[in-house]
């Protein structure tokens, strides 16, 4: 009664395939009486082959052997693995209860229940371990099928983790009294000659390859379900993270993934796919049927499949679905315990907890910025109190369980995968709008839900403007949600037999219309960036939110990035058709899509650029204090920097904003929010500029002003060069300008004011002006503090540039003093690397700062024996980071370049028309 047909030798499989707690026997049936109270010993054979005996109540939920299972194990991360049994006489599973009639002789086999597509997603050695255990019983029994090669290789790392070292005489009796194959062998000395070559590796090492060598296999993760199709054809299916798999024999024929799967369902031996319509096609069966030999059967499968959709695919567990009062019509069955994306959160709060005292990569006076617990993000290097852990010890720059060697699995080779990727070019081009598109939608996110989120309670913010951003976000926001799951869907379906993504996300005939709907939104965000400097009130409102830690850049940058992502479709499509030949399938499309984009970027570039320089005015206004209208109709910014300033008392350091109008000067000043004092103003109209060197001081110039003359000096040649250059250039656009000069101070000095600027400062001031961040408050992360630590300067170009070179991806990060490599989520953007665990995450943990440092790639005295590594710089401080292959190391080095370099260029004469 209640037996079930098994659609595979394995036998049926509880949880992992179907969970501790399915039903299998027919609605109606009862299981045999016994007394509730009646405790049962159960076997439990764990991967290892040893067996376990756990006693529970006869009448208990399913769930709790299984927790006993996995506290006997200390498993943090069991919700990847489940129970099964074989023998369906003996064990009977009805609902959440156990009924053995035979507990002496009933085995459970505790087996991996999902198998992720990534084993780095597994985050507990323990858990790594179990999977390699999988791993070598699927490989004995003949379930994971692979080509000799791939099996002699496997099977010499689980011999390595086994037995140590290559010994020849003891490998070889290790394989003569060790079954690892069904035909072993017959590769026996293909397996010693693999082993061989492992020496040195550590048995967590080699649990690592083993897995990243299986989870590329066809057949990995993968349990056959007979079936037939409609011509009565042998087929086989299967079900993994991606979808439902098509099998003939051993050879998959067809896939369908999850995005496309409308409903699944069986009737009676039926089992039944019913697919979302394509409208790319006329003629098509949206059904598909297959037939098992049983109900059984069938209502098995799609139970793995519920569970497996659930698990992947969802962020939280499903609920419960009611229990109707009178009549039952189909399964109530539904999936029960974590998701995936639930056990990554859990174990990930879990380590932030662990957080250690100290790090070897903080040494004091290491430039380094990390964000603390206000949100800001504060430069350790010069000595911050900023920056406190957990019980108030300061974290390093790149510090927290994902950026300490501390508490850590250190993987050698974690991302060597990275070399079996598809080679051609434009993989990487499509990886890049991927990955780039996650940051993106995470910035609008900040808008969308947590701005509005945060001023929405306060009545003081007006409802003009929370519609107005409302209405004109929320819809690019909605739209770029779809966008980003079409992309990763397609990008996951990438053949790497066939390197092409049709209609590539951007494609002509597709979303580029809907993008230009989204057009009349974009010229409007203008409009919300100016709204929101209507009234003190709601700024004070912006400078509250700006604390938080997902507001990790200055809030208006954030308002501007749906005009800077054009900007990014446009360079990347770009790529794509410089990659293409003429000849390709994709090319036309690719050209239509650039056409499209273009056309947008030009329609809107005005207002971008108006945009951009009104953003970095309202910017430089928080930083500066002695000023009354920075912002004016018709001022450009052009360029900010450290100078040092020749006066009586010697040079002083200063920092030096260049507008098209005028030049000040400013020093650091003592306020709680660290601004920049202004000491005085040179109007540019009638100033020439001398770049001989004066008094001795090298790398000088003197600045002649109809009322004073200052003598400045760089930190070296190519910054005088640029601040001549742009000086230059502004005193031409000042004369060209029509508009009266306006002066900025809020207290006109003087003729004389110079000199008595000079007199009246204090040493405190001046020992301030030279102090590290100690005293660095909330706004002690902005360009113009970098600028100062650093000795250095940047322009609008810099700006400009770096609003197009923005990049985010996966980078594998040295630790200081060993050979471990940690995986890490990076964004770059605003001349920084902001540095994630993953890319879910709603905030950075640490971010560094990049003007001022050098990007090259390892010498060969350094002994990193890695491809695709580039170093980064800055005095003493070293920092190895490694990509995973030569298109996205070259996109890593060129982007950071555009940081690190500051642009020679100055702006074009043609600019001021533009506005």
């Amino acid at each position: 009664m209640g037996e079930i047909k098994q659609p595979s030798t394995a036998g049926q499989r509880l949880g992992a395939p179907e969970s501790f707690g399915v039903s299998t026997l027919e609605p109606g049936l009862r299981p045999p009486t016994q007394s509730p109270g009646r405790q049962v010993c159960i076997r439990v054979q764990m991967l290892d082959d040893t067996q376990e005996v756990f006693q529970i109540s006869q009448r208990s939920p399913g769930k709790v052997l299984f927790d006993l299972v996995c506290a006997h194990l200390n498993l943090t991360e069991g919700d990847y693995f489940g129970l099964e049994y074989q023998d369906h006489r003996k064990m009977m599973v009805r609902d959440t209860h156990i009924y053995c009639t035979r507990p002496k002789n009933t085995i459970l086999r505790f087996v991996v229940k999902f198998f992720p597509p990534d084993h780095t997603q597994l985050m507990e050695e323990l858990t790594r371990y179990l999977f390699a255990l999988q791993i070598k019983r699927d490989l004995a029994c003949g379930h994971l099928i692979c080509n000799d090669t791939s099996a002699a290789l496997m099977v010499s790392h689980i011999i390595q983790s086994e037995i140590g070292d290559f010994d020849e005489t003891q490998s070889w009796q290790h394989l003569l009294h060790n079954k690892y194959l069904p035909d072993q062998d017959a590769i026996r000395d293909k397996i010693t000659d693999c082993h061989r070559k492992l020496v040195g590796q550590t048995p967590a090492e080699s649990d690592y390859q083993l897995l990243e060598i299986a989870r590329r296999l066809e057949m990995y993760g993968v349990r056959l379900h007979p079936a037939k199709d409609r011509e009565g054809t042998k087929l086989s299916l299967s079900v993994a993270h991606t979808g439902v798999l098509v099998f003939q024999g051993y050879t998959k024929i067809n896939a369908f993934n999850w995005s496309k799967i409308r409903k699944l369902s069986f009737k009676r031996r039926r089992f039944l796919i019913k697919l979302r319509p394509d409208p790319t096609q006329n003629a098509h069966h949206d059904t598909l049927e297959f037939a098992m030999s049983s109900r059984d059967c069938c209502k098995v499968f799609w139970k793995i499949c519920v569970e497996y959709h659930a698990f992947f695919r969802l962020f939280e567990e499903p609920k419960p679905k009611p229990k109707p009062i009178l009549f039952t019509r189909g399964s109530s069955f539904r999936f029960s315990g974590r998701t995936q994306k639930q056990i990554i959160d859990y174990v990930r709060d879990s380590e932030l907890k662990k957080v250690p005292p100290a790090s070897e990569d903080s040494p004091l006076g290491s430039p380094h910025v990390v964000v603390n617990g206000n949100g800001s993000v504060n430069d350790l290097g010069m000595g911050s109190t900023g920056g406190l852990g957990p019980e108030g010890r300061q974290l390093s720059p790149l510090t927290s369980p994902l950026l300490t060697e501390a508490g850590y699995v250190r993987n050698d080779d974690e991302d060597e995968a990275r070399r079996k990727f598809p080679t051609d070019k434009a993989y990487f081009i499509a990886k890049e709008l991927l990955t780039t598109e996650r940051t993106y939608l995470k910035d609008l996110q900040v808008v969308t839900e947590s701005f509005q989120s945060a001023v929405g309670k306060d009545e003081a913010f007006p409802d003009s403007v929370k519609n107005l951003i409302s209405a004109n976000y929320d819809p690019v926001y909605k739209f770029h949600q779809g966008f980003l799951k079409e992309v990763e869907q397609r990008l996951a379906q990438w053949s790497v037999s066939l390197y092409q993504l049709e209609n590539l996300e951007m494609g002509h005939n597709e979303n580029t219309g809907i993008m230009g709907q989204l057009t009349v939104h974009l010229q409007k965000h203008s409009e919300c960036l100016v709204e929101l400097e209507t009234s003190r009130k709601v700024e004070t409102l912006c400078r509250e939110f700006e604390q938080q830690r997902v507001c990790y850049l200055p809030f208006n940058i954030f308002l501007l990035r749906p005009l800077h992502r054009l900007l990014h479709y446009k360079l990347i499509l770009e790529r794509l058709c410089k990659h293409y030949p003429p000849t390709h399938d994709d090319f036309r499309d690719c050209r239509a899509a650039l056409a499209d984009i273009s056309e947008m970027v030009l329609q809107l570039q005005g207002t971008m650029m108006k945009m951009e320089n009104f953003q970095k005015l309202l910017e430089l206004k928080k930083d500066l204090t002695g000023i009354d209208n920075l912002v004016i109709p018709g001022r450009e910014f052009i360029r900010l920097g450290c100078l040092s300033k020749l006066s009586g008392k010697g040079l002083q350091q200063r920092m030096f904003f260049l507008f098209s109008d005028s030049l000040i000067y400013t020093s650091r000043g003592m306020t709680p929010l660290n601004q920049f004092k202004v000491h005085g103003q040179l109007p540019l109209y009638g100033m020439t500029v001398e770049s001989e060197e004066e008094w001795g001081v090298p790398h000088s110039f003197t600045l002649f002003g109809q009322r004073q003359s200052v003598v400045v000096a760089a930190s070296c040649a190519p910054e005088m060069e640029r601040w001549v250059e742009d000086i230059r250039m502004a005193i031409d656009l000042a004369e060209q300008s029509s508009s009266p000069n306006t002066d900025l101070l809020s207290t006109s000095p003087s003729d004389n004011s110079e000199s008595v600027f000079s007199e009246q400062e204090s040493e405190e001031e001046l020992c301030g002006s030279r102090s590290s961040l100690e005293r660095q408050g909330q706004r002690g992360n902005t360009t113009v503090h970098v600028c100062w630590h650093r000795n250095t300067s940047v322009s609008m170009v810099d700006f400009s540039v770096a609003v197009e070179n923005q990049l985010s991806g996966n980078l594998l990060r040295k630790f200081k003093n060993s050979n471990g490599w940690q995986k890490l989520w990076v964004v770059f953007t605003n001349f920084s690397l902001f540095f994630y665990k993953s890319h879910q995450d709603d905030y950075p943990l640490a971010s560094l700062p990049l003007l001022g440092y050098s990007v090259t790639v390892p010498l060969e005295s350094e002994n990193i024996h890695k491809d695709y590594v580039f170093k980064l710089h800055f005095k003493s401080h070293v920092y190895y980071f490694r990509s995973e292959s030569e298109y996205t190391f070259e996109r890593w080095m060129e982007v950071i370049r555009s940081a690190t370099c500051s642009a020679s260029r100055s702006l074009p004469s043609t600019r001021k028309d533009l506005y």
